[in-house]
């Protein structure tokens, strides 16, 4: 065979054989295609948790309707005899009632002073407006007053099964295959998470949104992988770039979904039934030849492969590509799987460990104060469907300008400033006042784009920090840092009983406090790639810049769809492109 038929086999030559072919189209799109309800997963809780205009049951055996009929007054006039004022004497108490009907209050120029008048709280329930909510696991459960923590005690435990499933389902996919956990995590899903639609308490959701989780882990875990291992490293940009719409999309689709349902159960169902028709078409999938070849598999790999080419119409490459053949091209990949490197490796050597200890700060920063912006979309004053719109559509102008300021400004800097700006916005609006509700918006906006933009550099920065021997170790150890910021940022919010301002002030607090952190760590920038632990210690790089550039090109998908699974989801997962690049017969077929 001559060279170049064997280099196009595993790593180059793709002009000549077409590297991204029918089945590469089709394989990105039904693997991209689940992206569409994965942000409704993560962000789930904004909608099926909302808190309506809630107050409690007036303490009367009568109806209000008869009573308004009675009094000749309207609703919100005859509440007042029933439901104190709240502090700021804006609105009702949503936690107290008076032990008895005040009825001279409906009177306007009454002179008692109410502060003395004798209170209880809500003994019989609670009312909630269903105006904007028909019905929600708040006011299914009363998750309001002394029990409002659990509401966000769902997000943190869902949260906790997307971390979970992130350290059961990677174990999983390496001993039993990407294609196998995938198809699994899709009917895990499906099952639990339409079950969870019928669930008969509080503590059933709970169980059923941890389990969901876990599928959610594995679905973008392996889905990411399976899509990257099969396609040529030249296009992985381009299809990177194009598979993160997905998710932002899903953001803006879910918006739409829970403006036209309104209750929880119907939205949780709609949510997570299409999983049954991603688990039907899932079975198409070809297995990853790469991880077959691994685990002593590659008369699999080579029929796969055989397949693949059949169905891109190559049947020169079925008669030239051979066992061996494939094995003499992945000599490396196979050597290298021996070697082990553990996540103490990432802290033996004096800079290793000084990158490791600084982007656990960055890493649990960014998807701490992302996650304190887009679960709490009530606050603002505007529409929560209208919120959650925008926050969607600002994540499209944040990646391109996490590119621009990668490009000219250097890793660094762009680190660096994201956090920084995004503190500052998130203190600023601490003092903008409540009615100044387009200001409160635009800045929460900005917000978001900025830690979005910080996501998409910590990405692909950790990338070129950690050296290729440990680089896919110190992906899932920082990210795993990332889930546990998204873990903890719900439960946060649960401060603003103690002080409104204080959970704005801890994720500000957070992103300052990481930006100094990211102040220590190298510059990348236009520096090849280290190989080793020592070319890290010894500053210098292992890679010619014929293989800089072409890691280069692989690190740029990174920065197209980092953000997305920063939504405690593609962290670390495509850097096995990395590994993996120098391929396996696939950027030919």
């Amino acid at each position: 065979m001559q060279t170049c038929d064997r280099a196009f086999l595993l790593s180059g030559c793709h002009g000549e054989v077409g590297g991204f072919g029918r089945y590469q189209w089709i394989h990105v799109t039904l693997i991209s295609l689940p992206g569409l309800l994965m942000a409704s997963q993560n962000l789930l809780n904004n909608f099926v948790s909302g808190i309506p205009v809630h107050h409690c049951k007036p303490a009367t055996n009568q109806s209000l309707q008869d009573l308004r009929l009675t009094y000749q007054v309207d609703e919100q006039q005859l509440l007042k005899v029933f439901i104190p004022q709240d502090s700021s004497g804006n609105r009702l108490d949503r936690c107290r009632r008076y032990v008895e009907p005040q009825w001279h209050l409906l009177h306007l120029n009454s002179s008692l002073n109410v502060s003395e008048l004798q209170t209880e709280g809500c003994v019989d329930g609670w009312s909630f407006d269903q105006s904007e909510f028909t019905a929600t696991t708040v006011s299914e459960w009363d998750l309001v007053c002394s029990l409002r923590p659990l509401k966000q005690m769902i997000q943190t435990i869902y949260m906790g099964g997307v971390l979970t499933g992130a350290i059961v389902y990677g174990g999983l996919s390496d001993r039993f295959g990407r294609k196998s956990v995938l198809i699994w995590s899709y009917l895990q899903l499906a099952v639990l998470g339409c079950s969870s639609a019928l669930s008969p308490s509080y503590t059933a959701y709970c169980i059923f949104r941890f389990l969901s989780g876990m599928a959610v882990s594995g679905i973008i875990l392996n889905g990411v992988s399976l899509k990257v291992e099969w396609i040529p490293t030249k296009t992985r940009t381009l299809v990177g770039t194009l598979s993160s719409f997905f998710f932002t999309f899903g953001q803006m689709i879910l918006a739409g979904l829970a403006y036209w349902l309104r209750d929880w159960r119907k939205l949780q169902l709609v949510v997570c039934a299409p999983q049954f028709l991603f688990f039907a078409y899932s079975w198409w999938y070809a297995e990853s030849a790469r991880w077959l070849v691994l685990n002593r598999r590659s008369e699999e790999a080579l029929k796969g492969l055989h397949r693949v080419a059949q169905i891109n119409r190559k049947p020169d490459i079925i008669s030239n590509l051979t066992l061996e053949v494939l094995h003499s091209h992945m000599s490396k990949e196979i050597e290298s799987s021996h070697s082990s490197f553990t996540a103490f490796d990432l802290l033996k050597t004096r800079r290793i460990r000084r990158i490791s200890i600084c982007l656990i700060a960055v890493w649990f920063s960014t998807s701490f104060a992302y996650y304190g912006l887009a679960m709490d979309l009530q606050k603002f004053g505007v529409s929560i469907y209208l919120m959650q719109i925008i926050f969607g559509a600002v994540d499209i102008p944040a990646k391109f300008l996490a590119l621009g300021m990668l490009t000219y400004l250097g890793r660094r800097v762009s680190q660096v400033s994201c956090l920084f700006l995004s503190a500052v916005i998130i203190f600023a609006n601490i003092f903008v006042p409540t009615d100044m509700q387009s200001l409160r918006t635009t800045l929460a906006c900005l917000g978001k784009a900025f830690t979005s933009a910080s996501f998409t550099t910590v990405y692909l920065y950790t990338g070129e920090l950690y050296p290729t021997v440990i680089r896919q170790t110190g992906m899932g150890f920082v990210s795993t840092m990332a889930r546990i910021g998204s873990m903890a940022a719900p439960a946060v919010l649960i401060l603003d009983e103690v002080l409104p301002a204080l959970p704005s002030m801890v994720y500000g607090g957070a992103a300052v406090l990481a930006s100094g952190f990211a102040c220590f760590l190298p510059e990348t920038l236009n520096k090849p790639l280290p190989d080793t632990i020592e070319d890290v210690e010894q500053n210098r790089s292992g890679r010619s810049s014929c293989s800089q550039r072409k890691e280069g090109v692989a690190l740029k998908e990174g920065v197209a769809s980092s953000e997305d699974w920063g939504m405690a989801l593609n962290e670390g997962v495509a850097l096995k492109g990395m590994n993996d690049k120098e391929g396996s017969g696939l950027n030919a077929l």
